[in-house]
């Protein structure tokens, strides 16, 4: 047999991610050095360019860079950063909020230390056209790379349906699907949501060659033989990339797929996969408490006009508390603005809520979509029966329902809930069974994945959720 064709090269989406903040913070960069340089030929007797840099350039300048990128925080998410229509927009709305903040700021200082309006009018002109060509060229090479990649799938049961679907979901796609491979002869020959099932486990190594794999995913449902083990391992050794389905499912859709993991896939994850270490959990209170002060000070300043808007709309009350489910199962009462008519649940049957809720009042509406009902909640964080960041925080009766009708349900009291979340920011309402798994599926990957770093960019997309009043 030919000696398989191992792969040129496979970027992990940490890899991707890596790149697109290099590439976004050398453009900034660029435009930055750009812009200065137009403020040198417009105006040459007022300063040196290059004495600027040494003895005269402000604190802020330097941060110009990194704050486009905290603009682009969107864009870091991986399928909105290889569609070209998202990426236009992203950008577009980042230049448009970097000069609505530079008006703001700047409009009415003269002060020679400041880079004056023209030059931060190039930076802005300049990093947005660089920034977009760039995202361009990532976008042909996110392409490129997803071409390069032939992925043949080990087994086309219920696991290997799902991955098919998911990966007709995608666009642009990451990997080139080339079929699959099973074990059951009544399979073989046969197609999985278009794609040809090849022959058995133990042709595997032919049409690897015959097809030119790159990378092997493993579907199977069920137990796995002896035999079709021991062909993965030869497989592996022959330099193909062999991953399991659950493991492509979390990178590619930032979700745990919990209708195909095995009964103790939480003792797995959660116990030798997602342990959090003493830093992390220093780290997190630390932050909390500094967010929940922070956030108590703007609740304050707003409350005398949200608490007259809920006044004049639907009368008293202003507050409203609420029995939920903290870390562990433990109750607490949570605090928010009434954004309800009054009696909402007057059977007292507790109810989801729904994307245009008709017990949402007009101002409760606006309260939701910015989120500004949820900063009594900041008073929650504060005393520790919340964090800044982690699942939503849910009564018992629903948790109660959910848990007899949602594989692992229950894995989400692992973690405080949260004010705002990584299935928060990536999906809407959960009006139905089926949409709270899915931001179970979110809730999840952040339990099994959480970090510093990743609430940061959770509280940074979520301020971006805030201003753009897409709250949910």
């Amino acid at each position: 047999m030919a000696e398989i064709q191992r792969p040129r090269f496979r970027l992990t989406p940490g890899e991707h991610r890596a790149i697109l903040i290099v590439g976004d913070l050398l453009m900034g960069a660029i435009a930055l050095l750009g812009g200065i340089y137009f403020w040198f030929i417009v105006d040459p007797d007022f300063f040196n360019f290059f004495e600027f840099f040494i003895a005269r350039a402000p604190f802020w300048f330097y941060i110009l860079p990194p704050a486009w990128m905290l603009l682009l925080i969107d864009l870091y998410d991986l399928h909105r950063a290889a569609n070209w229509q998202r990426t236009l927009r992203g950008v577009t709305i980042a230049a448009m909020v970097g000069g609505i903040v530079y008006l703001v700021v700047f409009f009415l200082q003269d002060d020679p230390r400041f880079i004056n309006r023209r030059t931060f009018a190039a930076f802005l002109l300049l990093v947005y056209v660089l920034t977009l060509l760039w995202r361009r060229l990532y976008i042909r090479m996110y392409a490129a790379q997803g071409l390069s990649r032939r992925v043949l799938v080990v087994g086309a049961g219920a696991n290997g349906h799902s991955l098919a679907k998911m990966y007709l979901g995608l666009k642009p796609p990451p990997f080139n699907l080339v079929g699959y491979i099973d074990d059951d002869p009544e399979k073989i020959g046969t197609e999985v949501e278009g794609f040809r099932v090849y022959g058995s486990s133990d042709q595997l190594l032919r049409f690897i060659e015959e097809l030119n794999i790159t990378e092997v995913v493993v579907a199977i449902t069920g137990e796995m033989r002896g035999q079709t083990f021991q062909t993965l391992l030869d497989v592996q050794e022959k330099g193909i990339e062999v991953t399991r389905m659950q493991k492509l499912y979390e990178d590619l859709l930032g979700r745990v797929p919990i209708h195909h993991l095995e009964s103790d896939w939480v003792l797995r994850s959660f116990i030798d996969e997602a342990r959090v270490s003493a830093f992390y959990l220093i780290a997190s209170r630390a932050l909390d408490i500094l967010g929940a002060l922070v956030g108590l000070t703007l609740f304050l300043a707003l409350l005398p006009f949200l608490a007259i808007a809920i006044l004049l709309d639907d009368g008293w009350p202003i507050f409203y508390t609420q029995p939920r489910l903290g870390k562990g199962g433990v109750p607490f009462k949570m605090l928010k603005l009434r954004t309800m008519v009054k009696d909402a649940e007057a059977d007292g049957k507790a109810r989801m809520a729904a994307e245009n809720d008709p017990r949402v009042t007009r101002v409760g509406a606006f309260l939701r979509a910015t989120r500004l009902d949820e900063l009594p909640q900041f008073w929650n964080v504060l005393r520790g029966e919340m964090s800044l960041v982690g699942p939503r925080a849910e009564r018992e009766e629903m948790v109660n329902k959910f848990q007899k009708q949602i594989p692992f349900y229950r894995a989400r009291l692992l973690a405080k809930p949260g004010l705002t979340g990584w299935a928060q920011i990536n999906y809407g309402y959960a009006a139905t069974v089926e949409d709270t798994g899915v931001k179970l599926e979110y809730d999840l990957y952040y339990i099994k994945h959480r970090s510093i770093l990743m609430d940061l960019v959770i509280i940074l997309r979520t301020v971006g959720t805030v201003l753009g009043r897409k709250g949910r």
